[in-house]
């Protein structure tokens, strides 16, 4: 519409321009979708990286089909009705990261070297008691894990590897998903979106898919944390048998576990704990160490930590890696350093113990992680672990305030919380303020008695001497001429 200048009216001008509901809806569409998609853009970056760096061909078989399933997952956050995206999402991850990059390295026979330790060491524990090999020659003979890990590999042993099923079904990988996933489920089993998201991430499907070693040693870790945090030291501690009877690097949380458990529920459920998880502990490594104690503390202990006859494959260049590298003075020093910051720890847990699950994982998180860097060999892979655990936590932790009201308000421009008669709003232990004289507290106090005054007033008592008063007439005012 034009004016007598000739010019468009500006109320045509504000019609064209988006109002309040439409721009209160692209900030809860904005508030909603982007930190997903952010989170999958950067698991698909990562993902794609690995077909161009790494030189392991299950890593880069893994990164080829996980980029495509990252971005998949983005792209259902965008384009789906908020109320069925993060779900959606969850699971398009889960399949095209997790589930068909499992399928295809085990039915193709690809994998880290540790499945096929895992595999053999069943196979020995079956036929001659022990999963350690008497006197290996190359790297890949050693098995460096407790033997309770070979039981993961027990299905190969018993079904073969002739047909695909008997593939399928005995890798051992199978197994070590099975297991970590079962621990994760029976830790929180509320919070079941928040732990298919941390599966489909990067942090857990990349080391599910091409290996599996370290996730049972994590679940258990973060089952007993769970279940000291709930008050049942029994169970705890069987968690943590299990859990220390896999790999010697589960030992630091025993102590985690009983700092725990000391602050909540006493020192005595803390003895409990640490009685079960050492005989338990002792019940699963005892048979395999008296059967042959030579071969286990040095494929165990001494190759791990540099000490062997062979050099150990974990040579990142962290702290306790160069120093080892000059020489045996640099090791002790970084073994030195590596018992310093581990009496550092220890002491935090005396001096400060942690009170709830999330405290228990970040005190054991920041353990481990002094332990990788320190340690005389080590890889960045290891550093996943840490960062697992705090991840965890952060998943199962509950928040306080709940912004679910409000963030749906901001998703339907239909809604608007200041007016949407839905809303609720608190009562107040008075009204509104008013102008008028009558609404007004005073106002409406003096207009409205209370059935039961306090304190009671009784009526004044009349002598039979005293006259009898007439009320007296009510007091007007006449209007002032002004007026």
């Amino acid at each position: 519409m034009l004016n007598h200048r000739g010019r468009r009216d500006h109320r045509d001008r504000d019609h064209h321009r988006p109002g309040r509901a439409q721009l209160t809806y692209r900030a809860g569409w904005f508030y909603r979708r982007a930190p997903w998609c952010a989170g999958w853009l950067t698991a698909a970056g990562w993902a794609a990286a690995f077909p161009l760096v790494s030189g392991l061909g299950p890593h880069r078989s893994w990164g080829a089909i996980a980029a495509t399933g990252y971005l998949a997952a983005a792209v259902a956050v965008l384009v789906l009705p908020w109320r069925r995206a993060r779900s959606w999402s969850v699971a398009v991850a889960l399949l095209g990261a997790l589930a068909l990059p499992l399928l295809r390295l085990v039915l193709t026979g690809q994998g880290q070297s540790e499945v096929a330790v895992i595999e053999r060491s069943a196979e020995l524990l079956l036929r001659h008691g022990t999963p350690y090999l008497a006197d290996p020659h190359t790297v890949s003979e050693y098995t460096p894990y407790l033997p309770g890990m070979a039981l993961f590999g027990l299905p190969r042993a018993v079904l073969g590897a002739q047909e695909w099923p008997a593939r399928l079904l005995g890798d051992a990988r199978l197994w070590c998903a099975a297991a970590f996933l079962g621990c994760l489920f029976a830790a929180g089993r509320r919070h079941r979106p928040a732990l298919a998201a941390l599966t489909a991430s990067p942090l857990v499907a990349l080391p599910l898919c091409v290996s599996g070693v370290d996730l049972p040693m994590t679940g258990l870790c973060c089952l007993a944390l769970a279940l000291a945090a709930r008050g049942r030291p029994g169970a705890a501690g069987a968690a943590l048998a299990a859990a220390c009877a896999l790999k010697w690097t589960a030992w630091p949380a025993v102590a985690v576990v009983a700092a725990l458990l000391a602050a909540t529920a006493g020192r005595r459920a803390a003895l409990r704990a640490t009685a079960v998880a050492l005989a338990g502990t002792a019940v699963l490594v005892l048979p395999g160490a008296l059967r042959s104690p030579g071969p286990m503390f040095h494929q165990v202990f001494a190759f791990p930590t540099g000490r062997g006859p062979l050099p150990t494959p974990a040579g990142s260049p962290l702290p306790g890696r160069l120093l080892a590298d000059l020489g045996p003075a640099g090791w002790y020093a970084a073994v030195t350093l590596l018992l310093l910051a581990g009496l550092a720890v220890a002491a935090s847990l005396v001096l400060r113990p942690p009170r709830d699950a999330v405290g228990a994982a970040d005190r054991l998180a920041l353990g481990l992680c002094v332990a990788f860097l320190l340690a005389p060999a080590g890889r960045f892979g290891y550093l996943a672990l840490p960062l697992l655990l705090t991840l965890w936590a952060r998943s199962q932790a509950r928040t306080a305030p709940r912004t679910g009201a409000l963030a749906d308000a901001l998703t339907d421009p239909r809604t608007d919380p200041l007016t949407d008669p839905r809303t609720e709003v608190a009562p107040t232990p008075w009204p509104a303020h008013s102008s008028s004289p009558m609404t007004s507290r005073p106002g409406r106090a003096a207009s409205k008695p209370s059935s039961t005054p306090w304190p009671p007033v009784c009526p004044p008592t009349r002598s039979s001497s005293s006259p009898r008063t007439s009320p007296a007439p009510p007091r007007t005012t006449r209007p002032s001429p002004s007026r």
